[in-house]
Formats: C-alpha cells, structure tokens, sequence
C-alpha cells in the first residue's frame, strides 16, 4: 500500500510553462518538464491537466509523456513506478490508470504490462487489459528465503574431518 502520510503532505508543481487558476471548478494546464510531488509520491510528464473540484480540491491530475511516470513508496520502503503515455490520477481515491504501453513495477513484488493498468495505491490491487496482442504480462517475484546465517553468538558447526573417511574414498 501507499504511504498513508502523503496525502498529508503539500502537493509541489512545476513546469516550464503554466495556464489557468486555483478557483472552485477549474482546470489548469501544465506544460514542459512537468513534477508533481506529493511526499514520496512524484508525477512526471510533458503536459499535466489538474482538475480542482468545487471544494478547491485537486481531485484528478491526467500527464501525459514519452512516457510518463509515477512512483511511489509505500509504508515498507518499497517502491511502485509506473510508466505509459497517459497517466490519470485520481487524487481523491489514490486510483493510478495508466493507458497505452502501460508498465507497473512494484519493488520485490513483480512487475505487469497491459494497455491499460489501474492501480490502486490504497490496497495495491491492479487491473489491467490489453489490445495490441491480447495479453496482460505479469510477472511475480517468489518470496524471499529467510537467511539462514547463524544466529548471533551461536558457534558453527564443526567441520567435517576427510581423516576419518577410509583409504581410497573421496
């Protein structure tokens, strides 16, 4: 899951060039070498359209990139990165939908590819759908081993003694 704190945090914005206003119901318009941060969470892109809902809130941010791209880490440390030509980000609900050469990575985790992925930075559920050859890829990294290094203060065991094998044994 996402980091709970972020949606706390103040969303950060930049970019070469911007058009439009922070005003109940209105969209403003982002354009190159587009940022967006919010904690540990980063948007980056060409151009990004930010939807404010009646409440002045930023409800959705669409970017769109060669690719674009999202990440973010979640309460673990771990890191989830996106990359497609458009993001849409629902900022109200944390639902990342990536459209057309969507790629997701979830550190530790695996990876998936689609046309479209959704994801959920919430409960890290994904759904995903592809056109161009009708397949979604996914691909699941099996659960780290525990170590198996002894424990701290407890001696190794002895090592096997080749003198007590017998004459002509390996």
């Amino acid at each position: 899951m996402a980091r709970q704190d972020d949606r706390q945090k103040p969303m950060d914005m930049r970019a070469v060039h911007t058009d439009g206003f922070y005003n109940p119901n209105s969209v403003t318009t982002l354009s190159g070498q587009v940022v967006i941060a919010q904690g540990t969470l980063k948007v980056t892109g060409d151009l990004a359209k930010i939807y404010v809902d009646a409440d002045q809130q930023i409800s959705r941010i669409v970017i769109t990139g060669k690719p674009a791209h999202i990440q973010q880490l979640d309460d673990h440390g771990n890191l989830m990165a996106g990359d497609a030509l458009t993001l849409d980000y629902d900022n109200v609900n944390g639902i990342a939908t990536l459209i057309t050469q969507a790629v997701v990575r979830q550190q530790g985790r695996g990876e998936a590819h689609g046309d479209k992925l959704t994801y959920n930075t919430q409960t890290s559920e994904m759904t995903g759908s592809s056109g161009s050859d009708g397949l979604v890829h996914m691909i699941f990294l099996p659960k780290p081993k525990p170590s198996t290094a002894p424990a701290a203060g407890s001696k190794p065991a002895p090592a096997a003694s080749t003198s007590q094998l017998p004459q002509g044994q390996p």
